[in-house]
């Protein structure tokens, strides 16, 4: 005997009119139909698939043994709820084995937060397992809304309300557009997160969507006490609502006093950062930088947060003193120093080629990749040194090669950032044969990887035993001169430094 087949149907928001054809179908036709449920007995999915159950058929009825975290179970409730899984998961595997198909019933998207995935888990290995999608509660709840959750190139995210509500506002502050699920309990941090994001008066509740007794308010007018864990939290597609907000509202004129501070974070985390950044940043009404850069910055209360990719520092530039124009405090954020490789340049090219009109740049310096690196093994940077970015995408290799000739010509100790990368792999290998024709192989090369952070690597080699794969975009390499000299330290660490003397 064949084994049966495994279903996990989805049913839509609540709306038994949004379940699919082919659910309904499957659901008519299935030997087996099981579903979640609480102690109680009841379950929702169940009665969203009433019309459509036949005379005859099984029922598994899967109850949950604990639906709060308070349990007396020895693994506590992650422990209960798995023991929970496995056995359900064990009971649906009888009916397989027996040949009957198996239907799991799951409200919304079986895939999309779905209790269904669970038994996908532990038994589609073992039997032939088919997915029925159906509409998510986040598309329902836009629908009864009447707002859009994106548009063009916005970006929509999808949030549990269970996250940490710091970790909750940076997200919310760096995108668009967001849901926020699973309420309940969590309501006041999730309500708390889109106001330190300063997106809370453009979000929305939306409670039991597309049932009889949905409820629809701003997110901000809602009771604590009054939400339930079927509700969700609504940031809609800005650019729809500026328009319909604001169909019939002049655009505001620029209003005095706005700048564009460009903020030097450092290398790596907040030891690196200086009070002076740290207040330019706390000040900001708008902060602007590559993704990973803006994710360093703390979140502060009605702070907007614009996340860009890192090949687009032009556009960032441009947007940034635009909103700048507008009359708002803006900071720019680079890792580093910003004047060094990084954004300062970006911003005053933007104003040089005619934006951002009466707008004040300041820049505020931050700690070198460099300057990082030289401090973790000594002091090789103690002299006269060169920095030089091995990258060609801004400027030809012929260019690159030949400074790195007269550096090396001028016995110079060199920093050498952005040295490789996924698509660049030759060019390091290039610089080294460069420098050789200048240095001894025995010159001293240090090689730091992602200093200050948790993936921290720095070593002491030489010039002629440099491996090129060894290096990645994360390295920033110090090559010395023919003066720098390495030393044992106290605990046998290399000690790297530089003379100042040439006596």
């Amino acid at each position: 005997m064949s084994p049966g087949k495994l279903y996990g149907v989805g049913l839509g928001p609540g709306d038994p009119e949004l379940m699919t054809v082919k659910a309904a179908r499957l659901i008519g036709q299935a030997g087996v139909v099981a579903y979640h449920s609480a102690r109680h007995g009841r379950s929702i999915a169940r009665s969203l698939a009433a019309p459509y159950l036949r005379d005859g058929q099984l029922e598994e009825p899967l109850v949950y043994p604990v639906t709060t975290e308070t349990t007396d179970h020895p693994g506590g409730y992650e422990g209960a709820i798995a023991d929970f899984y496995e056995l359900s998961a064990k009971k649906l595997a009888e009916h397989l084995d027996a040949g009957r198909d198996v239907v799991v019933l799951c409200e919304g998207d079986p895939f999309f937060y779905g209790s269904y995935m669970y038994m996908h888990e532990r038994l589609s290995g073992r039997y032939t397992a088919e997915v029925v999608p159906g509409v998510t509660s986040v598309s329902a709840a836009s629908s009864v809304l009447g707002r859009p959750l994106v548009q063009r190139d916005e970006v929509f995210t999808v949030l549990p309300g269970t996250l940490p509500a710091p970790e909750l506002a940076r997200r919310l502050a760096d995108t668009e557009s967001a849901a926020v699920l699973k309420l309940g309990r969590t309501f006041g941090s999730v309500r708390e997160a889109f106001a330190e994001a300063g997106k809370l008066d453009d979000a929305w509740y939306v409670e039991r969507a597309t049932w009889g007794e949905q409820r629809i308010a701003p997110l901000a007018e809602v009771d604590p006490a009054t939400v339930p864990y079927f509700s969700l939290a609504l940031l809609p597609s800005p650019a729809y609502a500026s328009r319909v907000d604001g169909a019939n509202v002049r655009p505001a004129p620029a209003r005095e006093g706005g700048e564009v501070v460009v903020v030097g974070l450092g290398p790596a985390g907040p030891e690196w950062l200086t009070p002076e950044a740290s207040a330019e940043l706390a000040a900001a009404e708008h902060v602007v930088g590559y993704g990973p850069y803006v994710a360093r910055v703390p979140q502060r209360a009605g702070q907007q947060r614009h996340a860009s990719g890192n090949r687009v520092e032009a556009d960032r530039a441009a947007d940034a003193l635009e909103l700048a124009r507008a009359g708002a405090r803006v900071a720019v954020v680079s890792s580093g120093d910003p004047g060094v490789f990084a954004m300062a340049s970006a911003v005053l090219e933007q104003v040089s080629a005619g934006r951002g009109a009466g707008v004040r740049v300041r820049v505020v310096p931050g700690v070198t990749a460099a300057q990082a690196a030289a401090a973790r093994v000594g002091a090789p940077l103690g002299h006269d040194y060169c920095v030089l970015s091995l990258s060609d995408r801004l400027k030809p290799w012929e260019i690159i090669e030949r400074r790195l000739d007269a550096a090396g010509a001028a016995d110079l100790v060199l920093a050498l950032y952005n040295p490789a990368s996924r698509t660049r792999v030759t060019q390091l290998a290039s610089a080294r044969d460069a420098l050789l024709r200048h240095r001894a192989p025995a010159t001293p090369v240090v090689v730091a990887r992602d200093v200050g952070g948790p993936e921290e690597d720095v070593r002491v080699t030489t010039l002629g035993e440099l491996d090129p794969s060894t290096v990645d975009m994360r390295c920033l390499l110090i090559v010395g001169s023919s003066r720098t000299r390495v030393e044992a330290g106290p605990d046998g660490a290399a000690v790297v430094w530089t003379p100042r003397s040439y006596e």
